[in-house]
């Protein structure tokens, strides 16, 4: 099989924030990423809505508005001090808030305090929720192998020295997945506000790049992923709701929902 997966539109380059916590500085960084056109996904602590520092409850729907909202637990606790009830309390309550909230399904996580193990991980997955965020850095550009320890490429403070490595011509890496997290907050606490525009200046208005919410690129490489092949490597089936591009003999092709093509 000599056909190799592409981004949407045959792109071979994505690029994806995720950022935690709900703080109000989410409102600046929101309207940061809105200036840019780059999407990003927000993972929510539903409990700690209209405390001080953190977003209300009844903007979720418009602050987030072209983002994903996605789950944090409902307080924030460390995993590990749970009992097996509490994780599923934590974790199917917020994300029934969050629904409730952004009118739809809301499936995916970051691990509070960037901790995961077997258990919780299940406890995720019961609660119904397909991919989860943690804090160990790659440094590189692969693809995820599992949604639900999903390594970033880096913290946002490390982001920038990064970027023109990710810009670079690879013969060995054919596509690239840049995967930066990070909090809004510390942009606040670190002085680091024209740093993050610079960023996204760096990074924004690429043809050849695909600006995607965490959930697209799951929903998106799960779809790639599970074309179906003939045994003679002659023919693509797209049984996915959204339409999948291969390379072949440097040529892209598309193939749409329910379609079968050839790529002899």
């Amino acid at each position: 099989m000599g056909f190799e997966i592409r981004f949407p539109n045959g792109k071979s380059r994505a690029v994806t924030f995720s950022f935690d916590d709900g703080k109000i500085q989410d409102r600046q960084l929101v309207n940061l990423f809105n200036k840019y056109n780059v999407k990003a996904t927000f993972h929510l602590n539903s409990g700690k809505f209209g405390r001080e520092d953190y977003i209300s409850a009844e903007e979720v729907k418009s602050l987030y508005k072209g983002h994903e909202i996605s789950c944090h637990t409902v307080s924030h606790p460390f995993p590990s001090s749970l009992t097996d009830r509490q994780m599923i309390s934590e974790l199917y309550d917020d994300r029934r808030c969050l629904e409730s909230l952004s009118g739809y399904p809301v499936r995916g996580l970051s691990y509070p305090y960037g901790e995961y193990f077997d258990k919780f991980i299940d406890a995720a997955v019961f609660s119904g929720l397909e991919y989860s965020r943690t804090v160990q850095s790659t440094y590189g550009f692969t693809l995820p192998g599992d949604f639900m320890k999903w390594h970033p490429t880096c913290h946002q403070s490390e982001a920038e020295k990064l970027v023109g490595k990710f810009f670079e011509k690879d013969d060995h890496v054919r596509i690239k997945l840049f995967y930066i997290w990070g909090h809004s907050y510390e942009f606040d606490r670190d002085n680091t506000w024209e740093y993050m525009e610079n960023l996204l200046k760096g990074l924004s208005g690429k043809d050849d790049v695909w600006y995607a919410t965490n959930i697209e690129i799951k929903d998106y490489l799960t779809a790639a992923r599970n074309l179906t092949v003939t045994l003679d490597g002659s023919a693509l089936y797209n049984r996915y709701g959204i339409p999948v591009y291969v390379e072949n003999n440097n040529q892209i092709i598309k193939i749409n929902p329910g379609e079968s093509v050839s790529i002899k």
